[in-house]
């Protein structure tokens, strides 16, 4: 799960919702289960034709490319189909570290996140010295999502308006500032369903599961190893309840909290409230290497060099390019990975010493990327909308977020405005599932969480163990990075290495030290 900022900014008080109609939550037919099957059967006799990649995808000769045929409907399994773009980088079959053959144990399939992240570039990590020893066992396999990228993309909106130059982002928004705001989401929404059509309906958590489901089968497994990451979690949750005799292997890492009543409204609040926890711990860590970076050797004292930096880019961008609104979205990065710590407070210190450039270079805006992160946007809002019901009320939106922007300026509003199109959603919503699964129903599964990551707050992991039976929970203590396969960990890496290649589980929980911090440089 990414947050509003993350995702780019958006829009958003109080305009007149549509029909109460439209929004009725509704469950879906029993239908789709057969549907699954029937397109599975499918893909599995029709394969994958895994060939060089095109131009346009930017992949080494070493990955290949093919695409996926899957129903837009699962309870029409013969009509409208769409094509999911699908890459593959082979076994090696050679351990890389004795030079001697191992035995290939199938594909490992990636979904890395969002709801909106392409997982295209995922077999290219088989050259990374972390992954080489999975790399020589699996066939890495990553795929683009229904509405992202090549994949029956979606667009709500022209690119071209989608970057509009420096921005304010005001942390307690005037009634005003909400007005403009709600008329921009619900305008925004609207497009989605004027561009997609009766289509939008079916771009849900649920139909990404059951795409799963039918990459499994036109890879020819009977059972499907996955990683998942952020939101790739909560599609690996769907997966685990819908098809539990079909899990091999599956590791959540960064879990997103299952609970049918937290998707998605009440995670997002959890997620802006945990947000303000990251951001300090970011602070403090600016604070003790003052000596490098002088802005303020407490906490406090590198907040009010940043709320100068901050007001100064409201009375001028920097470069004409970077307002509070692209600053904000910079340092937010901070706020997922620790590893952006030091070129951040770097920015901020040069640019309170009269240097723009390194501030401006990390948080401009790219014209040329923007398709891409309209794409991004489009397929988050509509998966997550769809997904669930939302308050069609903005007073609802405006008295949580208020009350919760009292102590967590940080990320609230930004969170808001990029959610709040929800509110006016054109298209059904789905009840949520209850991810579930008993004694017995799986294979064990890992569980991989940093105590302090924000983008999908510790209590997520801890639900999800509760409602897995025999699952694993690893736990990097005292650490908040976002995504923690294959990073700087070496004891998290060495489970997560343990459990793919030999099934090894390190009993019900496990934890690892921490990471080290990042070393402060210039």
């Amino acid at each position: 799960m990414r947050t509003a900022a993350a995702l780019v900014a958006a829009g958003s008080l109080l305009l007149a919702t549509p029909s109460a109609t439209a929004r009725t939550p509704v469950s879906a037919p029993a239908s789709e289960a057969h549907g699954t099957a029937v397109a599975a059967a499918r893909a599995a006799s029709e394969g994958i034709d895994f060939g060089r990649c095109s131009e346009e995808q930017d992949l080494p000769p070493a990955v290949e490319c093919g695409t996926l045929r899957v129903p837009l409907d699962y309870a029409r399994p013969d009509g409208e189909q769409i094509l999911l773009t699908v890459s593959r980088s082979r076994a090696t079959g050679e351990d890389p570290a004795t030079g001697r053959a191992v035995p290939r144990q199938g594909s490992l399939v990636n979904n890395p996140g969002g709801p909106g992240v392409s997982g295209m570039y995922f077999p290219m990590l088989g050259v990374v010295p972390g992954w080489k020893r999975l790399a020589a066992a699996y066939d890495l396999v990553g795929y683009a999502p229904r509405g992202v990228g090549r994949s029956a993309p979606l667009s709500c909106a022209d690119p071209k308006t989608f970057h509009q130059g420096p921005a304010p982002a005001p942390r307690h928004p005037s009634a005003r500032v909400k007005r403009e705001r709600a008329a921009r989401a619900a305008a925004y929404a609207r497009g989605c369903a004027e561009r997609t059509g009766d289509a939008l309906r079916h771009y849900t958590s649920p139909n990404n599961a059951r795409d799963l489901d039918v990459l499994r089968a036109a890879l020819g497994e009977t059972r499907l190893t996955f990683l998942g990451s952020s939101y790739g979690t909560y599609i690996g949750a769907l997966y685990a309840t819908l098809f539990p005799s079909h899990v091999r292997r599956m590791v959540f890492d960064s879990a997103v909290n299952p609970a049918p009543e937290r998707i998605w409204y009440r995670n997002n609040l959890a997620q802006s409230a945990a947000f303000e926890d990251r951001w300090a711990d970011f602070r403090a860590w600016v604070a003790r290497h003052h000596d490098v970076y002088g802005l303020g050797d407490t906490a406090r004292e590198v907040r009010d060099s940043y709320d100068v930096v901050r007001e100064r880019l409201a009375g001028e961008p920097a470069g004409g390019k970077v307002g509070p609104a692209q600053l904000h979205t910079a340092m937010l990065k901070a706020a997922y990975y620790d590893d952006h710590w030091p070129q951040r407070a770097y920015a901020l210190s040069a640019y309170l010493k009269g240097d723009p450039g390194p501030l401006v270079e990390q948080a401009e805006e790219h014209p040329e990327a923007a398709a891409e992160a309209e794409n991004t946007r489009a397929v988050y809002l509509a998966v997550e909308c769809n997904d669930a019901p939302w308050p069609t009320d903005f007073a609802v939106w405006d008295r949580d977020n208020t009350r919760l922007a009292r102590r967590a300026p940080f990320e609230t509003w930004d969170n808001v405005w990029t959610n709040l199109p929800c509110a006016y959603w054109p298209a059904p919503r789905l009840k949520p599932l209850d991810v579930r699964a008993g004694k017995g129903e799986l294979p064990p599964t890992l569980i991989l969480a940093a105590e302090r990551d924000a983008a999908t707050p510790y209590d997520g992991a801890l639900e999800l163990h509760r409602r897995l039976a025999g699952s694993t929970l690893v736990t990097e203590r005292d650490a908040g990075s976002h995504g923690l396969a294959g990073g700087a960990n070496a004891c998290v890496n060495a489970h997560l290495t343990a459990y793919l290649l030999e099934g090894r589980v390190p009993g019900r929980r496990a934890s690892c030290a921490p990471h080290p911090a990042p070393e402060p440089t210039t």
